[in-house]
C-alpha cells in the first residue's frame, strides 16, 4: 500500500478545501428544519458550493451518484440520496459534504436533531461525535490506524452502540478516496504507521442497534438491517509533525480559533431544531 505524502503546496489546497466543506455545513444549519425536503437541502448546498465558493460538489455525478450532498435520515446509515423525504420532528439526520477546490477535497459531515428527539437518538449522536474525537485524539506521527480503531470501538461499545464496519474512512486529496482505508474497530499497534503530511478522514458510524447494515435498491442509501438509529460525524485530518490538525473543523466547535489544537468535543457541537 502506498499512502500519499502531501506537499506544503499541496496542504494548502487541503486547507482551503476543508474551510469550504465547513461552510457549507454552517450555511445550512439554520435550514434543517421540520417540514423542509432533503431535496431543498441539497438545492441550497448546490448553490452555495458552485455559486458562493465557486467550487465543485464532489458526490454530483461522482460513480453516477445523483445529488451534491448525502443526507442520510434516522436509520440510514450513510450515502442517503435528496429527495422528496420530508424531516419531521423528533429525526436525526447526516449532513455529509464533500467540496472540490483547485483539485482538492474536503470532506465532513455534521449530525443534527430535529425537534425533540428521543433519549435514544441523542444519545447515539453524542456517542458518535465522541468516537470521532477520540479517533482524532489518536492521531500523530508513529501511531497506527489501528489505534484511531481501537478508541472509537472500545468508546462505542462500552456505551451500549456497535460500530459499522462495512464502510469507513478514507485517505483523500487530489482523489476523493484514496489510501489508507482508515478502520472504525480495530487492535492497538497494528495496521500502517502514521506520518507527517497523510490526510484522510475518520467518519465513524455508530448504530443504537446490531452492526449489520443493507444496501437499497437505488445502490448508494445504506440502512440497518435490524432498521435501528444510527449516527455519523466525518472530520478531514492532517497529520503533522507532532499530532494532528483538523481541517474542517467549524467555529462552532472551537469559537473563533477554529483550528484550534484542542480537541476535546463540545456538548453543543449539534443543534436541536425546532
Amino acid at each position: 500500500m502506498v499512502i500519499p505524502i502531501k506537499s506544503s503546496e499541496e496542504i494548502e489546497k487541503m486547507r482551503i478545501a476543508g474551510r469550504l466543506a465547513s461552510d457549507v455545513l454552517c450555511m445550512i444549519t439554520p435550514h434543517v428544519v421540520a417540514g423542509i425536503t432533503t431535496d431543498e437541502l441539497n438545492s441550497l448546498c448546490h448553490h452555495y458550493i458552485v455559486d458562493i465558493q465557486h467550487a465543485i460538489p464532489a458526490p454530483l455525478h461522482y460513480n453516477g451518484f445523483p445529488k451534491s450532498i448525502c443526507t442520510s435520515i434516522n436509520h440510514v446509515v450513510c450515502h442517503g440520496i435528496p429527495g422528496k423525504d420530508v424531516l419531521k420532528d423528533g429525526d436525526i439526520i447526516n449532513i455529509d459534504v464533500t467540496v472540490i477546490k483547485n483539485g482538492y477535497h474536503g470532506d465532513s459531515s455534521k449530525m443534527f436533531l430535529v425537534g425533540a428527539p428521543s433519549d435514544n437518538a441523542k444519545h447515539v449522536v453524542k456517542i458518535a461525535h465522541e468516537c470521532l474525537f477520540l479517533g482524532i485524539e489518536q492521531v500523530k506521527p508513529g501511531a497506527h490506524l489501528g489505534d484511531i480503531g481501537y478508541a472509537i470501538q472500545h468508546h462505542a461499545e462500552h456505551n451500549g452502540c456497535s460500530v459499522v464496519r462495512d464502510y469507513c474512512g478514507h485517505g483523500i486529496g487530489l482523489v476523493f478516496h484514496e489510501e489508507p482505508q482508515v478502520l472504525h474497530y480495530g487492535t492497538k499497534g497494528t495496521r500502517e504507521m502514521l506520518r507527517p503530511g497523510m490526510t484522510f478522514t475518520i467518519e465513524p458510524m455508530i448504530n443504537l442497534g446490531k452492526q449489520d447494515t443493507r444496501l437499497l435498491r437505488d445502490k448508494w442509501t445504506v440502512i440497518t438491517k435490524d432498521r435501528s438509529l444510527s449516527a455519523q460525524w466525518e472530520h478531514t485530518l492532517l497529520v503533522t509533525e507532532d499530532g494532528v490538525e483538523i481541517l474542517t473543523l467549524r467555529d462552532e466547535e472551537h469559537g473563533e480559533d477554529h483550528m484550534s489544537r484542542d480537541l476535546q468535543p463540545i456538548e453543543n457541537a449539534f443543534f436541536l431544531i425546532s
